[in-house]
């Protein structure tokens, strides 16, 4: 079977497989379709008459199933993280953690849906006052999930339980480089959900693939991957207006101010920038630290860093590069780095191979640099040495990205006040991606990063269209909505309203 890299589908030929690899061995995991536009639209289309069926539960039936698709994960969650291991490369404990994640927010969104997506009564105003004003979010259809393959469960269930709980029904493509995660999720939902096993649908493929489901009469897409990939997926769905969410990526800052725990910040700088071999999309890149705590905060980072190590056994720090071309990314934004000025202080263009990428920290490294400006996706760091906070959040927001950050001070108010300023979607302040961890907080980013949100009311609210209604309670002597009305009302409603809204005050 061809590998992901070498398989170029030809039109006329039997249908197209791909071999799904363990990146650490390069062995096959398991081979599956490219599924093309007849399977893709194949697929929507039982999708379609299962969202008949899913939606007529209403939200107390809805959350019935989702309850039983969270156990049937919590139940086998060994299994699955292991399959992770297999195909993505991540530590057990790591996909652990991810499918922990998962199952808070399958509860979360299964248990807000009718709280936030059901009739909700709205005051009329003055001028329909003899009116009763509802609003109420109602599914869109059949949602398409494109996900990702650094967290093949986390990010694509962001989307995935927010729209079922929503009520819509779901056709998910995984990533070319995780479909057994993919395959895996699908298949336990029709274990705990038999009567709706075409709720949840799967499609398996490359590129063409996902156009395909773009194209293929979905009410929206959820997709998660790089800006350029995003644009190609807006290009696609505008030829049929179809709504996008997008998730793409980012460039997070953490900023350490002088009176910050140093200890405390150097280790979620680590484990946040390199955890996952760095492929995280909250992951962070940069580093800003003020002057007088800079040095003390390298030496304690160097230190800390010495011990990890990737590698494919249980003791490794991460795996190896699941997609084995960002490689390529990392030693080329490492490169231009030391090239510029910067000076590696741990690891460095020796570290970095295709079987596994050490840990890299780079300081000196002027803004305009590559490891500063693009998103580099690996165990790598920049630390910075600024004035003071406030040079550091000018530096953290002059990024095209604008997805997560951290800050790190002695003041909880002052940093609350900074990670309000910070050009962001999500920003923690002395902790590292604990926004992910909230299941009732928004998810998503601005500029580069993307837009739309998963998670929480908003994430649920992104997979509905607002559906407004009114009814007349009692009829106004005058009606307004006429050409009936009489000649003198208004001159009337003029005055009223003068009387009514005529003050600032």
């Amino acid at each position: 079977m061809a590998t992901i890299e070498q398989l170029r589908p030809v039109p006329g030929d039997e249908a197209p497989t791909f071999d799904s690899l363990d990146p650490g061995t390069g062995g096959v995991v398991a081979t599956f379709p490219v599924d093309d536009a007849v399977a893709v639209a194949a697929a929507v289309g039982r999708a379609r008459t299962a969202a008949a069926w899913w939606r007529s539960l209403d939200f107390a039936g809805r959350a019935v199933h989702l309850r039983r698709y969270k156990a049937e994960i919590a139940r086998r969650m060994d299994e699955l993280a292991d399959l992770m291991h297999r195909e993505n490369g991540k530590p057990h404990a790591d996909a652990v953690l991810e499918i922990t994640l998962v199952l808070d927010h399958l509860t979360w969104a299964s248990g807000h849906a009718r709280r936030v997506l059901g009739p909700h009564r709205v005051f009329p105003g003055l001028t329909a006052a003899n009116n009763s004003a509802t609003v109420e979010y109602q599914p869109l259809g059949v949602v398409g999930v494109i996900g990702p393959w650094n967290y093949p469960v986390f990010t694509p269930m962001g989307s995935i339980a927010y729209a079922l709980a929503a009520g819509n029904a779901v056709v998910f493509k995984p990533s070319e480089y995780t479909p057994a995660i993919g395959r895996w999720m699908v298949d336990a939902w029709a274990t705990a959900v038999p009567d709706g096993r075409d709720v949840l649908g799967l499609v398996t493929g490359l590129g063409d693939t996902g156009a395909a489901l773009c194209r293929s009469g979905v009410d929206k897409i959820a997709f998660t991957g790089s800006a350029a990939t995003g644009r190609k997926v807006m290009a696609a769905c505008a030829e049929g207006l179809v709504p996008v969410l997008m998730e793409c990526g980012g460039k997070d800052a953490l900023l350490v101010d002088a009176d910050a725990d140093l200890e405390a910040a150097a280790d979620a700088a680590l484990w946040c920038g390199m955890s996952n071999g760095g492929q995280t999309c909250i992951g962070t890149e940069r580093v800003y630290v003020a002057d007088a705590a800079y040095d003390r905060f390298v030496d304690i980072l160097t230190a800390k860093a010495q011990d990890l190590a990737p590698g494919s056994d249980e003791g490794a720090s991460w795996g190896p590069p699941t997609m084995p071309s960002q490689v390529d990314t990392i030693r080329r934004h490492v490169a231009d780095a030391l090239r510029r000025g910067g000076r590696a202080v741990v690891g460095g263009e020796s570290s970095i191979d295709v079987s596994g990428v050490g840990p890299t920290i780079l300081v000196d490294v002027p803004e305009d640099a590559e490891a500063v400006r693009e998103e580099t996706f690996g165990p790598t760091l920049t630390v910075t040495r600024v004035r003071d906070m406030e040079e550091g959040l000018a530096l953290t927001n002059a990024s095209e990205y604008g997805l997560g950050g951290a800050v790190f001070t002695g003041s909880r108010r002052r940093g609350i006040e900074l990670a309000r300023r910070m050009r962001s979607g999500m920003t923690s302040v002395n902790s590292i991606i604990t926004f992910a961890m909230v299941p009732g907080l928004p998810f998503g980013g601005v500029g580069e990063s993307g837009f739309g949100r998963i998670h929480g009311a908003d994430g649920l609210r992104e997979f509905t269209r607002p559906k407004a209604v009114t009814a007349k309670r009692f009829a106004l002597p005058v009606d307004l909505t006429s050409f009936n009305r009489p000649d003198g009302a208004t001159a009337v409603v003029s005055k009223v309203m003068g009387i009514v809204h005529g003050r600032s005050r």
